[in-house]
């Protein structure tokens, strides 16, 4: 369902005003919401809080959007499997209301999958189920067809409604928000002006130029300016199979989590629930993939032993940042790569295969940064380019940020900043040897320096011995080395 469809079924606008809208959209481009508000059918404040919603926590089996069967061979395969008991056992760890596992548990007894064994020993308001010899069997089967152990999945059809909701066009990253996620870096004017529009787009952005200058640091300080939480799904339910999504290395938690829907003091209550806990709260993820990309890597990976899937990079850093690090040194090349996404990135919208033939779309929603040090037309041909909406070329440092660098750098590590060396750098390096500046070089100097000092035992401090010698392994020279006087 789309949002224009979401608005509709609510009552909040009617059929006509939504074909209105999607004419408009046709025509003068943008949001569809943002088409919305100007046509007068909608406040501001009142699509924000419709984007903002949680998901909704589901109250009855029929609730959770997944088929009776389904959701019973789950729950047959989790007490099969963890051996748990009770009801808020089973709760918290398949991540369903207890009112929603008493009523499948109903089921399984009126089936006679399972039996009541008497009050738990630890609370005697609590009672225990068991599997029966039936129960038993049906787990087995379940488990033939998948091994799947953990959180009951959300149907593809809502979380393609909550990835609409959270989009990443949604949040728009200020000038102000923008500087302060930079703050640590020393850019130009114009790469933080270019910076900004690039980052609110949600197309993709090409950061090409000389190696160590920054390209992978500023994708990776551009998360921060993003703000608002955006909830992830443990796993999700497509044609009957399973795919893992929530990758504890991807998706970080933002704030407090939920309480836990068994932690509660008495059993017998229920904890309140801010959302539906088959969903983590987390901050817009990051990913970021270099030289060890492969196409399998952007597609479903089933595992023909457990019987489910696990989610494609690129599905994972939806409502987020996917870098494509050092493009053009992957083991895939660029072409192929890009000819995989030429459609995603014109679109927005992903397909993927299930091993049984089927085929469904993700959306594509993710801001998509290609970092490299080739020229671009090396890499893309012209159609591949024009998908590409923004093209930023960071160039070496100039020989005023080159000094803030350097003195920033010293700074973080303790070392003594003086012009000293920094005129020596200037003349007896980069001016004698025509050495173009980058902005990694201030901090290989300072390790160097560091670590040589330690292994002499004296304190850290920069020497023009020092200083020789992190220049000779940073740079090899054609001719001659950096004076030692």
């Amino acid at each position: 369902m789309a949002i224009g469809e979401l608005l509709r079924a609510r009552g909040i606008i009617t059929d006509e005003q939504l074909q209105t809208v999607l004419r408009q959209q046709k025509i003068a481009g943008g949001r569809l919401g943002d088409n919305l508000i100007s046509l007068g059918y909608i406040s501001r404040e009142s699509l924000d809080g419709i984007l903002h919603e949680p998901p909704h926590i589901p109250k009855t089996a029929d609730e959770t959007g997944l088929e009776g069967n389904f959701l019973l061979n789950c729950l047959l395969r989790t007490m099969y499997v963890s051996a748990l008991q009770t009801i808020p056992e089973v709760s918290e760890h398949i991540k369903l209301t207890r009112a929603v596992v008493e009523e499948l548990l109903t089921i399984a007894k009126k089936e006679a999958l399972v039996e009541i064994r008497g009050p738990s020993e630890k609370n005697p308001n609590v009672m225990r189920y068991a599997l029966t010899n039936a129960g038993k069997e049906r787990a087995s089967e379940a488990l033939r067809l998948c091994e799947y152990i953990g959180p009951i999945p959300v149907p593809l059809q809502t979380y393609q409604l909550q990835v609409q909701k959270q989009t990443i066009t949604n949040e728009i990253v200020s000038i102000d928000k923008l500087k302060k996620s930079m703050s640590h870096l020393v850019l130009s004017e114009e790469v933080v002006r270019r910076l900004g529009p690039a980052s609110n787009s949600g197309r993709a952005i090409l950061i090409y130029g000389a190696a160590g200058n920054g390209k992978t640091a500023m994708a990776e300080a551009l998360i921060s300016a993003f703000e608002q939480a955006v909830y992830i799904p443990y796993c999700i339910e497509a044609d009957g199979q399973i795919i893992k999504i929530f990758d504890p290395s991807v998706h970080v938690p933002f704030g407090p989590e939920q309480p836990a829907i068994g932690s509660d003091k008495h059993p017998m209550f229920l904890p309140h629930l801010p959302y539906d806990p088959r969903w983590v709260r987390c901050r817009r993820p990051y990913i970021i993939s270099g030289g060890e990309l492969t196409l399998a890597m952007l597609d479903l990976d089933f595992d023909i032993h457990s019987k489910y899937y696990e989610a494609p990079l690129q599905m994972k850093a939806i409502g987020g940042i996917f870098v494509i690090d050092d493009f053009g040194r992957q083991r895939v090349r660029p072409h192929e790569l890009l000819n995989r996404w030429i459609f995603p990135l014109e679109r927005k919208l992903d397909y993927l295969t299930l091993h049984t033939g089927k085929k469904f779309s993700v959306l594509f929603d993710q801001l998509v940064i290609f970092a490299t040090n080739f020229p671009p037309e090396e890499l893309m041909d012209a159609a591949q380019l024009r998908r590409v909406h923004y093209k930023i070329k960071i160039s070496p440092p100039t020989a005023d940020e080159y000094r803030e660098i350097f003195q920033r750098v010293c700074e973080s590590y303790g070392l003594e900043f003086s012009e000293e060396i920094i005129a020596y750098l200037l003349n007896s390096f980069y001016i004698k040897h025509k050495v173009p500046f980058a902005g990694f070089h201030p901090r290989f100097i300072a390790e160097h320096v560091i670590a040589a000092c330690n292994y002499l035992g004296t304190q850290p401090r920069i020497t023009r011995q020092l200083l020789t010698d992190s220049l000779e392994n940073m740079v090899v020279l054609p001719n001659s080395s950096p004076s030692k006087e």
